[in-house]
C-alpha cells in the first residue's frame, strides 16, 4: 500500500490516468447526493438572489438551518458525533454544488463546516466532542472561527488577544478584538485563539456565546460581495472559558489554524466549481438569446473564444480538485487501516497533501474571477447591470483570491511546502534535478517521435514542463539555499510554473481516463479543452521561467538555462488554439449550457 503517492510528488512521479479519481467516477450513492444538493440550491437558494444581494442576513441563517435539517451540514461529521461521516471526496462534491448560487451562503457554509466545526472533530477531546459536535452537524449551533485582528492578517500568529488564568485556575479570561468574523451575527459557538502569558504561539479555545459574557459585537461590515453573509468585529472583555475548553494543548493553537487552512484551501477551491458551471450557462443562455446584427452572439468568434476558455477552466479546476480529494480521501483511509483514529488520519491525510491545497486554492479562485469577468463582458451593459446575475457573482468571485490565506501566501507556501519536503527526503527532488542539469549538458534526440496514441505528445510535454520547473527551482535552492523564502518575486514565479503543470496534468489524465471509458470519438470536446489548458500552460511555465532564470542567473549559466528552457516549452505539433474552441464552443451552444 505504500505505494501511494504523497503531496507533491507529482512532480517527480508519472502518474497514470488509471490512478487518478475523476468526476465521472462518482458512485450512484455520490450523484445522489449531488442532484439532492441541486435540488435544495435552485429551490432555496438561486430564486432568492435578490435579497441575499439585499444584506437579507436572516435569510442566510435560515437557509443554513434548512441545510442543517437536509443534513449537509453533517457530511465530514463522524457517525459517532450524529454526522454522516462520508468520506473527503463527499464532503467536497457537497461544498462543491452548495456554494455555486451565492457566495453569501458558501461563505457562511464553508465558515461553520470548515473552520467552525472542524477544529472540534481533528483536535477536541472526548468530551468537548460530544458536547459540541453533534449540535454543530444538526444546524441547531452554528460556529465562526476567531483568529484575523486588526493587526494579524496573514501573520496569523502575532495576535494580541490574550488569554490569563484565574486565580482559583477553573477558567481563562480572554481579552482582545476580533475582525472579519464570518457567521458572527448569528454563531452560537466561537472557536477562538488568543495568547497565554508570552508563549510563542497562540492557543485554541472553544467559546460559548451567551450572554453577560464580556462579548459584543461591532456592526455588519459593509463589503464589495458576499454581502448577506454576517461578518463582523467581535470584542472579547475578560470573557470567561472553562480550562476545560482549551482546545488540543497549550501553545497549539497556530497549528490548529494552520491545518484548519488546508482543509479551507481545498474546499474553497471546491466552492468555486459549480459558481463557474452556473455563470458559464449563464453565459452560454445570453450569447444565444441575445441577436446582434441579426444574428445571435453565440455565432461571433470574439463570444466563442471566451466561452470556449471559460468552460475549459471549470474543466480543468473540476480535473484537478477531484483528483486531489481522493488523494487526500486514499491516504486517510490507508491510516486508518493502520489503526490510527479518525482525527489523526484526517489530520495527517490533509497535511500530506497541503501543496496541492495551495495550488487549487490559488488556480481555481482566480479562474472563477476570470470567468465571472467574462461573464459580464458577455453580456455587455446588461452584465454590469444588477438585475442579471453577472455582477454578483464578480462581486462575490474576489473574495476567494483573499481568504484561507492570500493567493500571495498560497504561491510562497507551494513552493516553500516542496523544498521542505525535498529536505526531509519525502519527495526526492534533488534527483531528477541534477538528471535535469545533465540532459542540458547532452546532446537532444533528433528522433522523432512516435504520437499516433492519444495524449503521447501532451503527457511528453508535461514531462518537458516538469523538467522546466526543476531546472528554474532548483537552480535557484543552488544559488539561494535556505534564503530562497526572502527572494518572493522568484518564489511566486516557481510557483506559477507548479500550479500549471498540476492543473493541466490532471486535465489531460482525466481525459484520458475519459477516452479509455467512452472512446475518443464521444469526447471530442474534452479533449480539446485538454489540449487548449496545456497549450495555455506551456505559455505561462515559459513567461514564468524565463522571468526565474534572467532574475537570479547570469552569463553561460542563464544561457544554458534559456536554452533548457526552450528545449522544455517547445511542441514538435503545435495546436490549432482557434479550431480547439470552436469544438468546445459548439457543443456548449447545442446544449445551452456548462455541459461537461
Amino acid at each position: 500500500m505504500e505505494d501511494i503517492t504523497r503531496g507533491g510528488q507529482f512532480l517527480v512521479k508519472e502518474t497514470k490516468c488509471e490512478n487518478i479519481f475523476t468526476p465521472e467516477d462518482f458512485s450512484e450513492e455520490q450523484i445522489m447526493m449531488r442532484d439532492s444538493v441541486k435540488e435544495f440550491v435552485d429551490k432555496e437558494i438561486w430564486p432568492h438572489k435578490d435579497r441575499f444581494e439585499k444584506k437579507d442576513y436572516a435569510l442566510t441563517e435560515e437557509t443554513m438551518r434548512k441545510a442543517g435539517e437536509m443534513g449537509f451540514l453533517s457530511i465530514a461529521v463522524p457517525e459517532s458525533y450524529g454526522g454522516m461521516g462520508m468520506g473527503f471526496v463527499d464532503t467536497c462534491l457537497v461544498c462543491d454544488y452548495i456554494s455555486g448560487a451565492t457566495g453569501s451562503f458558501s461563505t457562511a457554509f464553508g465558515a461553520h463546516t470548515g473552520i467552525g466545526t472542524m477544529p472540534i472533530t481533528l483536535y477536541g477531546t472526548e468530551e468537548q466532542k460530544q458536547k459540541y459536535v453533534p449540535k454543530l452537524a444538526s444546524g441547531e449551533w452554528f460556529g465562526a472561527y476567531c483568529l484575523t485582528e486588526p493587526g494579524a492578517g496573514s501573520d496569523a500568529n502575532s495576535g494580541k488577544t490574550k488569554a490569563v488564568l484565574s486565580e482559583d485556575g477553573t477558567h481563562y479570561k480572554i481579552t482582545g478584538q476580533k475582525m472579519w468574523i464570518s457567521n458572527a451575527g448569528f454563531c452560537s459557538l466561537f472557536i477562538v485563539f488568543a495568547r497565554i502569558e508570552d508563549d510563542k504561539n497562540i492557543t485554541g479555545f472553544i467559546l460559548e456565546n451567551t450572554k453577560d459574557n464580556g462579548i459584543s459585537f461591532g456592526e455588519e461590515e459593509h463589503k464589495l460581495g458576499i454581502r448577506a453573509s454576517s461578518t463582523r468585529q467581535v470584542f472579547f472583555n475578560e470573557t470567561k472559558v472553562p480550562v476545560e475548553n482549551m482546545l488540543s494543548e497549550r501553545g497549539n493553537g497556530f497549528k490548529i489554524a494552520m491545518n484548519a487552512l488546508n482543509v479551507g484551501r481545498i474546499k474553497l477551491a471546491a466552492a468555486c466549481l459549480d459558481a463557474q458551471r452556473r455563470v458559464t450557462s449563464n453565459a452560454v443562455h445570453y450569447a444565444n438569446d441575445r441577436i446582434q446584427f441579426n444574428t445571435p452572439i453565440a455565432s461571433f468568434g470574439a463570444i466563442r473564444a471566451k466561452l470556449a476558455e471559460m468552460a475549459t477552466s471549470t474543466y480543468a479546476g473540476e480535473s484537478a480538485t477531484y483528483r486531489a480529494a481522493k488523494s487526500i480521501e486514499d491516504r486517510i483511509n490507508v491510516r486508518v487501516a493502520e489503526g490510527t483514529s479518525h482525527q489523526e488520519a484526517e489530520l495527517k491525510g490533509v497535511e500530506e497533501f497541503a501543496i496541492e491545497c495551495s495550488i487549487l486554492k490559488v488556480a481555481v479562485s482566480e479562474d472563477v474571477q476570470n470567468c465571472a469577468d467574462e461573464g459580464i463582458q458577455i453580456y455587455g451593459g446588461m452584465g454590469f447591470s444588477e438585475d442579471t446575475p453577472m455582477e454578483s457573482a464578480w462581486r462575490d468571485a474576489r473574495i476567494a483570491r483573499i481568504y484561507e490565506g492570500t493567493n500571495e501566501i498560497n504561491r510562497m507556501l507551494s513552493v516553500g511546502m516542496l523544498i521542505k519536503k525535498a529536505m526531509k527526503g519525502q519527495v526526492d527532488l534533488l534527483g531528477p534535478a541534477m538528471k535535469v542539469q545533465e540532459e542540458l549538458m547532452g546532446i537532444p534526440s533528433f528522433d522523432t517521435p512516435d504520437y499516433s496514441e492519444l495524449f503521447a505528445e501532451e503527457k511528453e510535454m508535461i514531462g518537458k514542463l516538469k523538467k522546466a520547473f526543476l531546472m528554474v527551482a532548483g537552480g535557484a535552492v543552488q544559488k539561494f539555499g535556505a534564503d530562497l523564502e526572502a527572494h518572493q518575486q522568484l518564489l511566486m514565479a516557481a510557483a506559477d510554473m507548479l500550479i500549471e503543470i498540476y492543473i493541466a496534468e490532471s486535465t489531460i489524465l482525466r481525459t484520458e481516463k475519459l477516452a479509455k471509458k467512452q472512446g475518443e470519438a464521444s469526447i471530442q470536446e474534452q479533449i480539446a479543452m485538454a489540449q487548449l489548458y496545456l497549450y495555455k500552460a506551456v505559455d505561462i511555465v515559459t513567461q514564468k521561467g524565463k522571468e526565474g532564470i534572467v532574475s537570479f542567473a547570469e552569463g553561460d549559466e542563464q544561457r544554458m538555462m534559456l536554452m533548457g528552457l526552450r528545449r522544455f516549452t517547445k511542441y514538435t505539433n503545435m495546436p490549432n488554439v482557434v479550431a480547439l474552441r470552436e469544438i468546445i464552443t459548439a457543443k456548449l451552444v447545442a446544449e445551452n449550457k456548462y455541459c461537461f
